[in-house]
């Protein structure tokens, strides 16, 4: 669900970018620039609330946002899009991948570390200010 939720973050925010570039020539577009950032301000809180994490979700958000707003333009309003700017999006991509992996190597991580540490004297649990883990 969260993935789905995402994919709204994502749509809506590119939706009220490239409705900016449309309402420099004619204002009424600026209803949809309004909507769309809202809504996916809206999407991404649910996204967190999801539990995904703010780095990862916002990196994913972020890149793609780029991505298809850069496209977006080149279809709608015939923006250039060059060899160089393509290669600049692909590493953006290849960045929030790896941001990704890292998240899951950390989550497994975690989830290994949790029985151990449940199983840990009491005394092993807290912490040097004294407080229980």
């Amino acid at each position: 669900m969260r993935w789905l939720l995402l994919g709204a973050a994502i749509a809506s925010e590119v939706t009220a970018a490239l409705a900016l570039q449309a309402a420099v020539a004619a204002p009424g577009w600026y209803a949809l620039v309004v909507a769309g950032y809202l809504a996916a301000f809206g999407f991404l809180t649910r996204v967190l609330k999801a539990g995904m994490a703010v780095g990862v979700a916002y990196g994913i958000w972020g890149a793609s946002g780029v991505a298809l707003t850069a496209v977006g333009a080149t279809v709608l309003f015939g923006q250039p899009l060059t060899g160089l700017m393509i290669l600049g999006l692909v590493l953006i991509v290849a960045g929030v991948l790896l941001v990704e992996l890292g998240s899951q190597r950390a989550h497994a991580a975690r989830a290994a570390a949790a029985p151990a540490a449940a199983d840990a004297p009491a005394a092993a649990r807290i912490t040097p200010t004294g407080e229980a883990r």
